[in-house]
C-alpha cells in the first residue's frame, strides 16, 4: 500500500448501459476519494447507481469516462488480468449475494478465497478460523452452507473476505440478513478494521442503524451525489 492516505479516487466517472436510443446512465461525473482509516457509507434509493459506485471501486465493472485510482495505481486502462491482481491484493468484497461454494464446508469456502491469494496450509487454515470466530461462526467451520440460516451465510460471507486481510473493504448491505446483536457486532467488526488497523472501508446501506458509525456519509440520487454529511461517530441504533 502506498504512503498516500487516499486509497481511492475516483474522478469525473459516467457509467451506461446500453446503446443510441436505448441509453441509461447509471453514474453521472462523480468525483470522490475515500481515505485509509475511513467508514465511507453510500445511501440513496433503490436503482440509484450505488451498487454500480460500489462495482467501479472494486475494479469489476468499467466506467465509460473518468479515471480510477485504487491503492496508487491508475486502474482505468488495466487488463483484465492485472485487475484482477489488482483485486486480490487490496480489495475484500462483502455481497449481498452471499456466493458460497454450496458442496464445500464452511470453512473450505474461506480456505479457496485464501488459496488464491497464495495463502495456504497452516497458515491458511488459522486465518479461516480467525475470521470465522470475529463473526462467531468457528463453531460451524465443519458445518455445510445448506445447513445455515440466512444470517450465518451472510457472516460467513463477511470472514470469507476479511480472512485475506485486504486493505479495501467494499461492502454492499452487509447487515441486511442480520439480526440487530449481529448486524452491531459486524459494523462494529468494520469500523475496527478501519479505526483501529488503517483499513478504507465503504458501504452501501440502507439500515438506519449503522448511520451513526459512518465517519462521511454520501447520498446518491439519480447517478449523482446530491449529498454528503459528516459523522462524528459514537455508535448508532443497534
Amino acid at each position: 500500500m502506498p504512503d498516500s492516505k487516499t486509497v481511492i479516487r475516483i474522478n469525473g466517472v459516467s457509467k451506461h448501459f446500453g446503446t443510441g436510443d436505448n441509453v441509461t446512465y447509471a453514474l453521472k461525473d462523480i468525483t470522490l476519494s475515500v481515505d485509509r482509516g475511513e467508514v465511507l457509507m453510500l445511501m440513496g434509493p433503490s436503482g440509484s447507481g450505488k451498487t454500480t459506485l460500489l462495482s467501479i471501486m472494486g475494479c469489476i465493472l468499467k466506467p465509460n469516462s473518468g479515471t480510477l485510482t485504487v491503492a496508487g495505481i491508475e486502474a482505468t486502462g488495466l487488463s483484465a488480468r492485472k485487475l484482477g491482481a489488482l483485486r486480490l491484493e487490496h480489495l475484500g468484497f462483502i455481497f449481498q449475494e452471499y456466493n458460497l461454494f454450496p458442496t464445500l464446508s464452511v470453512a473450505d469456502n474461506i480456505l479457496v478465497a485464501l488459496h488464491l491469494r497464495g495463502i495456504k496450509g497452516a497458515k491458511a487454515r488459522k486465518r479461516a478460523l480467525t475470521a470465522l470466530e470475529s463473526v462467531g461462526l468457528v463453531d460451524k467451520a465443519e458445518a455445510m452452507p445448506e445447513t445455515m440460516s440466512g444470517g450465518q451465510k451472510q457472516r460467513l460471507a463477511i470472514a470469507r473476505a476479511l480472512a485475506g486481510r485486504p486493505s479495501i473493504i467494499l461492502a454492499d448491505e452487509p447487515t441486511a440478513a442480520l439480526d440487530s446483536a449481529n448486524g452491531k457486532m459486524i459494523v462494529e467488526l468494520m469500523t475496527g478494521l478501519a479505526h483501529e488497523r488503517n483499513h478504507c472501508v465503504v458501504m452501501v446501506t440502507h439500515d438506519p442503524r449503522t448511520i451513526g458509525y459512518a465517519d462521511r456519509m454520501l447520498t446518491i440520487e439519480d447517478g449523482t451525489l446530491a449529498a454528503a454529511l459528516m459523522q462524528i461517530g459514537g455508535g448508532s441504533a443497534f
